[in-house]
């Protein structure tokens, strides 16, 4: 079995050569690669979170389950939080090292999904997200246009937003916030902010839960925002055609209309990378306060 030795630690890799994107042919030494390569943009947004992992140990098209709890076979040096429920505590990876994300990528971890918080404050997320989820059917054109009403909105309220693709057929929006709100008033702050897109594009949007009443419309997901759910990390690879990832947009790109989550790559995302940078990099530096909004909710 082959090993990597990386910061000191031996991480064994197994089962290169399986072909884990039939149509491109991509292997798992592909996925591996990527990771390493990619992996200076997706630590940070990583450091000291807690975080899910969606595995294809078959590729795209085999099954694919989560996995919460640190596997039993686990190094010793893989860092853990763990995080208490009614049922159990579990004891969830941290990802704070290339080695530990070379590891997670070899279990064939295509998407990691943070948490919200981190582990010194893990009560207070520091981000909330506007996530815009396409119905069945729905034309990429639509979420467009429910991204710009989006950014009407936080201009109004005076607040920054970041987009990026989801990968697969949606956007999100970050909005990073200082870490002193719980997450039930995160979910209050976003839920208001899309309470105010529907309003703008009550035709093309809805807050409905249900489903089945949802319509031909993108769906404003503000309850992504509560304790222990969480949303693929930028630059994590989703399991559809092409190996997309989830990229950061400009909001010139985002309002374009010229963009798809389609178009970027495990192949073609290094040469946006070095032209662009890190374009969620704001994200972890730009604090904001949202106090505002929650008195005008009481």
């Amino acid at each position: 079995m082959p090993e990597l030795e990386i910061n000191n630690k031996k991480v064994k890799l197994s089962n290169l050569e399986k072909v884990f994107w039939p149509q491109e042919g991509y292997t798992k030494h592909d996925l591996i690669s990527y990771y390493i390569e990619v992996s200076s943009y997706l630590l940070p947004f990583l450091k000291d979170r807690p975080c899910n992992f969606q595995r294809f140990p078959d590729g795209i098209e085999g099954k694919r389950f989560y996995q919460k709890n640190i596997p039993s076979f686990a190094p010793e040096w893989i860092e853990t939080v763990p995080i208490a429920s009614d049922k159990r505590t579990i004891n969830y990876i941290v990802v704070n090292n290339l080695e530990t994300l070379v590891f997670l990528a070899n279990l064939a971890c295509l998407e990691i999904h943070p948490w919200h918080s981190r582990r010194k404050k893990i009560k207070n997320p520091d981000w909330g997200i506007v996530d815009l989820d396409p119905q069945e059917g729905v034309n990429f054109s639509q979420v467009v246009e429910t991204a710009r009403a989006v950014k009407e909105v936080l201009d109004d309220l005076e607040l920054k937003g970041y987009p990026k693709t989801s990968g697969a057929t949606g956007m999100q929006i970050y909005i990073p916030f200082k870490p002193r709100y719980t997450y039930e008033q995160v979910r209050d702050i976003i839920g208001y902010i899309c309470k105010l897109v529907h309003e703008k594009e009550p035709k093309i949007t809805t807050m409905e839960r249900m489903v089945k009443k949802r319509g031909d419309t993108v769906y404003l997901d503000y309850l992504q925002n509560l304790w222990g759910q969480t949303i693929n990390a930028p630059y994590t690879v989703r399991p559809r055609p092409k190996a997309p990832v989830s990229t950061p947009l400009t909001w010139e790109e985002a309002l374009s209309g010229k963009v798809s989550p389609s178009d970027f790559t495990i192949k073609n995302i290094f040469s946006r990378l070095e032209e662009k940078g890190d374009l969620f990099a704001p994200v972890l530096q730009g604090e904001q306060l949202a106090t505002a909004i929650l008195r005008r909710l009481k």
